[in-house]
């Protein structure tokens, strides 16, 4: 068992100021090398890197144990810093160095299968294998630092604003709403089965049922859902929720956390009140729910000025009650090749268009289209001037069906500003977007869904609708969007039981149903419930966002691959059959 050196430095702390003093270090090897009469060693923790310098005139003993030294020893050292003869810019510490007296080894380490710098480039199965070695990065304690710190600054900011932090059931009810929910089997009710929350939601608001006033909670929630770069099958949450509230009150809350976060993190500052957008002209604008207003591009309708072209894919979208829009990219006629474009028809289709209409402005008044041959130079110019298009630029047109036209012309918009480098990421353009429509219809079954929840409230002044037009009905609901990517949403909830039992109506739930699904929060309205709201923000795609990682893995310390298996314990992973007996589980093979 080896001594312990008691640590008086972290490693990336040490500088001129600690000249002469003698310290005692902890770390790993991140290298060694041997000089002769001289050994360095650059010594690795949390903090950063600080070079130890081992000389002959220490004992033999220590110098012969520094030479035996290998990449991730562990080791504790004893030493007097220094000024570096030969200092090192690129180095945090690299002004002084520490001249070793003593020295420890903890623990010897075989060759790492990945090397344990930021720059490494290796797959990222393996660094999810090794983990516990991808951990030992700079980078990556850096982040998982910051994180730490976004959630000392909420619990610390939501104190200071009368908030409590409650902890809500882990195991819990199935309600499946969207997302399928992990499902936990019962050993004492055989047959019967947990479910991992996919959102606190139920409970928080019985929590202002119960008086809680203002709630919050950085909670573990589960979706069983495909992955992508900004989701996980667990990830977190930044919980919220307010008694005696309107959407005011939130957002001015919400503006506050995220004005200090920027502030102590980034030394950014926000102004506030931030911008809003309605739902409706975020998607005549931009195509999206959650715009990014860095650049322009905005999308201009061409209904008016098309529907009586000679172009058949235009008019026949509009007799079907779709729509013709367009953007205008400035300067992109020369930026975007014949075959540049043709890939982004490529990938427009995975968006449901059937193909993408070009426009280049030649100048002089002169145009060059894929459609010239269905259009006069006069009906070109027409579309031009929609956009005060100007010579150079290029205009993309997209035909279908309202949602295919936005959901195809938001990508590409975003698409082809970042292929033109106007993605700035020290540039943090934040917005509400508001009034979102209550429901929306499935795109199989066309029958009414609730876009946000059945607990969001609607408009007071439209509640009559839900009866004649519930399609028209906007919902009292508000996303946080940063940079084209929505970091939070919430709602004013409804507390009126009435209210609640017609919303269930309009989704088409019996009373049998509600009562199945969500009794239990309809038996708490019974007896009172306070006019109540809040918001939930994703904190791994905040941090995310504001380290400017492309994706939530580098945030999270043991996140899940693309298959949503854990490749540190190998989870998911068969269990003996004791346990599954003594579950009431018999399991069979996929049909393969």
């Amino acid at each position: 068992m080896s001594t312990l050196f008691k640590r008086s430095h972290m490693c990336g702390q040490l500088n001129m100021s600690q000249e002469g003093k003698q310290v005692v270090l902890n770390g790993w090897v991140a290298k060694r090398r041997n000089l002769g009469g001289l050994i360095f060693v650059d010594l690795r923790d949390k903090t950063g890197i600080v070079q130890v310098t081992f000389d002959d005139t220490i004992p033999k003993e220590i110098f012969d144990m520094a030479d035996s030294l290998r990449s991730e020893y562990v080791i504790g050292v004893k030493g007097i810093v220094r000024e570096r003869s030969s200092k090192n810019p690129n180095l945090a510490t690299g002004d002084i160095e520490v001249f070793a007296e003593d020295l420890v080894i903890y623990s010897q380490a075989d060759t790492p299968p990945i090397y344990i710098k930021d720059d490494d480039n290796v797959d990222d199965n393996l660094r999810l294998k090794y983990r516990y070695l991808d951990l030992r990065k700079l980078k990556m304690q850096k982040n998982l630092t910051f994180r730490h710190k976004v959630t000392k600054i909420a619990r610390d900011y939501f104190d200071s604003c009368g908030f409590t932090e409650v902890e809500t059931p882990m195991l819990i009810k199935s309600t499946p709403e969207g997302a399928r929910d992990y499902i936990v089997p019962s050993r004492v009710y055989p047959g019967s089965f947990y479910a991992l929350p996919q959102s606190p939601q139920l409970f928080k608001q019985l929590l202002m049922v119960g008086g809680t006033d203002r709630y919050m909670q950085i909670v573990k929630c589960f979706r069983d859902e495909d992955l992508r770069a900004d989701r996980q099958p667990e990830f977190t949450q930044i919980d919220l929720e307010m008694s005696f509230v309107d959407m005011d009150d939130v957002i001015e809350i919400q503006e506050g956390f995220l004005k200090k976060v920027f502030k102590e993190l980034l030394d950014v500052e926000i102004e506030t009140p931030l911008p809003r957008l309605t739902y409706d002209e975020a998607m005549e604008r931009y195509g999206s729910d959650k715009p990014d207003t860095r650049f322009g591009f905005e999308l201009k309708k061409l209904n008016d000025v098309v529907k009586d072209c000679g172009f058949k894919v235009f008019t026949d979208a509009l007799a079907s009650g779709g729509d013709v829009r367009g953007i205008c990219i400035n300067g992109g006629s020369e930026k975007f090749s014949r075959k540049d474009i043709d890939k982004l028809t490529e990938a427009c289709r995975s968006y449901g268009a059937k193909g993408l209409v070009w426009l280049r402005v030649m100048g002089e008044g002169e145009y060059n289209s894929s459609v010239n041959k269905f259009f006069t130079n006069e009906e070109l110019r027409n579309i031009a001037d929609v956009f005060d298009a100007e010579a150079g630029d290029l205009i993309l047109i997209v035909s279908d069906r309202p949602k295919v036209v936005f959901d195809t012309l938001g990508f590409l918009r975003r698409d082809i500003a970042g292929k033109m480098g106007l993605l700035d990421d020290k540039r943090y353009n934040l917005l509400w977007v508001v009034d979102f429509p209550l429901f929306e219809k499935d795109d199989e079954s066309g029958e009414l869904k609730a876009m946000h929840h059945p607990f969001t409230s609607p408009k007071l002044d439209q509640i009559e609708l839900l009866d004649s037009c519930p399609e028209k009905v906007k919902a009292n609901a508000y996303d946080i969007v940063l940079n084209g990517v929505e970091l939070g949403g919430g709602s004013i909830r409804i507390h009126d039981r009435n209210l609640q039992a017609k919303m269930f109506e309009v989704l088409g739930l019996t009373k049998e149903e509600c009562e199945e699904k969500f009794g239990f929060l309809i038996e708490a309205f019974k007896y009172g419930a306070p006019p109540h709201g809040g918001l939930a923000y994703g904190l791994d795609r905040l941090v995310m966002l504001l380290l400017g990682e492309s994706s939530i893995r580098e945030v999270i310390a043991f996140p899940k691959n693309q298959n949503a298996q854990c490749m540190v314990s190998e989870a998911p992973a068969p269990v003996d059959d004791v346990q599954l007996e003594e579950l009431g589980i018999v399991t069979r093979k996929a049909q393969l």
